[in-house]
């Protein structure tokens, strides 16, 4: 008997996988904000097939090689396109922490302060 999906192999295309770039990005994000690889975290699927409704991670990276794998399990995509998917994610959340996640400093010496002026 020949390997079959989990699922209906949807009408997606194969290169590169969105859930990848969005997993990827999104665990990557995360390590950034709390500066380890290393944060405690549960998942919950509200699907009613779903056999495991809860899963719990050590890293958020783990979360996204399971997504790589379910990808392929379930017959969306080949590893090459959720392994680079993944990648292209990861490169977005790094780019993207650098530039626009910045942290914001509370200035209470704001000498350009105009409620208090009397003209």
């Amino acid at each position: 008997m020949a390997w079959q999906p989990l699922i209906n192999t949807p009408n997606y295309p194969d290169y590169t996988s969105g859930a990848n770039s969005l997993s990827g990005s999104m665990t990557r994000m995360l390590a950034n904000f709390f500066g380890t690889d290393e944060v405690n975290f549960s998942i919950t699927s509200k699907h009613p097939l779903a056999i495991q409704k809860t899963r719990t991670y050590s890293r958020p990276s783990d979360l996204a090689r399971d997504v790589v794998n379910v990808r392929i399990y379930q017959g969306i995509h080949f590893r090459f396109a959720d392994v680079a998917a993944r990648r292209q994610g990861r490169l977005v959340a790094k780019w993207a922490f650098k530039h626009f996640l910045r942290p914001v400093h509370d200035n209470h010496d704001d000498d350009d302060d105009d409620d208090d002026d009397e003209d």
